[in-house]
């Protein structure tokens, strides 16, 4: 008599890897069961014996995410001789990113944000967590310039940022979209051509632009 064979075992990091490939590319909801095991190269038992549910492995996936993609944009941060030189970095390592990734598929972290609906509220709280997280390092970059006297004590240090990182998003946005790696280059420099007023305005070009009651009128 045949002696049984025991289960065949599989590379859990391989799978979790090829898990956040298919999250990054339909976002949470619109990934099912039948895509994750397919891409996985396991059955629907061995899925949840290993992960637990769906929502455990996205969790999962987000936290491979953010300790293997984007270092390049984020790592530069800290380290730019000055507040201009971070925003630049930011916006123009974001556009080569993101141009760079053959499949155009953004930022999973922030592209994930707008599919959540009827999403629990955990995966909810990590995502704004793990967005929070990344501004916060250019925050506070820009409040050392601050200190430093690279930025002028009225630089308003929460609009600045704010602006920055939804021109990042919007790259994001574009990537996905197909927008040109030159285009997004363009991007950047066009969201940087402002910095000056931006600067020295204390954030009040943002704010004003923002209520539809630029300066001057």
């Amino acid at each position: 008599m045949a002696l049984r064979g025991r289960p065949r075992a599989f590379d859990r990091d391989a799978a979790l890897r090829r898990a956040m490939e298919v999250f990054w590319a339909k976002g949470y909801e619109r990934t099912s069961l039948a895509d994750l095991t397919e891409a996985m190269g396991i059955n629907s038992p061995s899925l949840y014996a290993a992960f637990t549910s769906k929502e455990a492995l996205f969790q999962e996936a987000l936290a491979l995410y953010s300790t293997t993609e984007g270092s390049e944009i984020w790592e530069g941060v800290p380290v730019a001789p000055t507040a201009r030189a971070a925003c630049a970095h930011l916006l123009r390592a974001t556009a080569e990113a993101f141009a760079s990734d053959d499949k155009r598929r953004g930022c999973m972290v922030v592209l994930s944000a707008p599919q959540m609906d009827g999403a629990s509220p955990s995966i909810c709280d990590t995502l704004k967590h793990r967005r929070a997280a990344t501004t916060a390092v250019l925050r506070e970059r820009l409040r050392r310039a601050v200190a430093e006297g690279d930025l002028p004590a009225a630089a308003d240090v929460e609009a600045i940022t704010a602006y920055m990182v939804t021109v990042q998003h919007g790259l994001s946005i574009q990537a996905r979209d197909g927008v040109s790696r030159e285009t997004l280059l363009a991007i950047a420099d066009c969201a940087m051509a402002g910095w000056e007023n931006l600067a020295s305005a204390g954030g009040t070009a943002v704010s004003e632009a923002a209520s539809g009651n630029p300066s001057g009128t």
